[in-house]
């Protein structure tokens, strides 16, 4: 029997059991894959920039970003490369995974939105991380808005959507390492953008690096980007704080060199999580008291310094105490 239609209606904890409709190459180590509610129902909204996270059958939950954006969407499609230093989330989905499989999906949430009516959107892009750009790509077309994309990889072969791209013309570039013998001149691509120009980059470690460095003289505010991996693992030191469970009134006390995440967990109390380094967003929890040591990489500083949400898998409180929305 199939399994139940969740309708944009749902409660947005609940979890989607959505059927693998198809999976194709976009490279030699990148699979695109399709889910569908099974009934045929149109499924929760999607906005530039969201991704959902995959429950895998081995128990393992990756968060993947989607290439379309829509009010009411058919479909949710992820671009999954094979890493080669895979913990069983990549390889498990394309190794393991088959069309027809029922697969829990979070509803979309997006801690990388795009900025709708900035007067220039600048996106940038590596390797896989021209799944969010090109989903935002996608939406400033539609809205006639002023954009451009430029997309580097190491060799032509590892350039995926090159169908899609060139729908765009001249709006996209495309930088191959092997080919210039350089990388990307972000400096460059940064100092000619317009004055007000709105800048989003979604790519490895050393590309992030050179992006934050060439646009650190711009707001701040302008300055977008996601991550594939932590910067550095985050640290576990400092005083143990207390939380309360708003919805139950039960008090936790949290250690020093525990997480939230598991003191929650031992105490049966099950939240999503994924890459537990705090770049996901999977376990983000909302906060009602308190102030926050926040130690995530996926919140703005402005979401920080309003104290509405924290990461369980890192954050931590700074004055012992915390209020929590479970």
């Amino acid at each position: 029997m199939s399994a139940p239609s969740l309708t944009p209606a749902a409660n947005a904890h609940d979890k989607l059991q959505l059927r693998l409709q198809s999976v194709t190459y976009a490279t030699r180590d990148i699979l695109v894959y399709e889910f569908v509610d099974p009934e045929g129902a149109p499924l929760p909204a999607v906005s530039a920039g969201a991704h959902v996270d995959v429950h895998l059958a081995n128990g393992i939950t990756r968060s993947y970003s989607l290439l379309h954006a829509d009010a009411a969407p058919a479909r949710y499609v992820v671009g999954v490369k094979l890493d080669s230093n895979s913990r069983g989330g990549s390889r498990y989905m394309h190794e393991q995974l088959r069309v027809g499989t029922l697969v829990a999906l979070s509803q979309p949430r997006n801690h990388f939105p795009l900025k709708e009516d900035a007067a220039h959107t600048v996106l940038i892009a590596g390797g896989i991380g021209i799944t969010p750009v090109l989903c935002m790509a996608r939406q400033l077309e539609r809205l006639g808005a002023s954009w451009e994309l430029w997309y580097a990889s190491r060799s032509r072969a590892d350039l995926a959507f090159l169908p899609d791209l060139a729908q765009f013309g001249q709006r996209v570039r495309l930088h191959i390492d092997d080919e210039t013998h350089a990388v990307l001149d972000m400096a460059a691509i940064v100092a000619t953008a317009p004055t007000h120009a709105h800048f989003y980059c979604c790519g490895p470690g050393p590309m992030l690096t050179a992006y934050e460095a060439a646009a650190s003289s711009r707001a701040p505010d302008t300055v977008h980007l996601e991550r594939f991996g932590a910067t550095k693992m985050p640290s576990t030191s400092g005083e143990g704080f207390v939380v309360q469970l708003a919805r139950t009134g039960i008090e936790l006390l949290v250690p020093t060199q525990s997480t939230l995440l598991a003191v929650l967990a031992d105490n049966g109390i099950s939240i999503d999580s994924s890459c537990e380094a705090g770049i996901c967003g999977c376990c983000e929890i909302g906060v009602l008291d308190g102030e926050v040591d926040h130690r995530d990489e996926v919140l703005t500083p402005t979401q920080r310094a309003g104290n509405k949400s924290m990461m369980a898998c890192c954050s931590r409180a700074k004055n012992g105490r915390l209020v929590l929305d479970l």
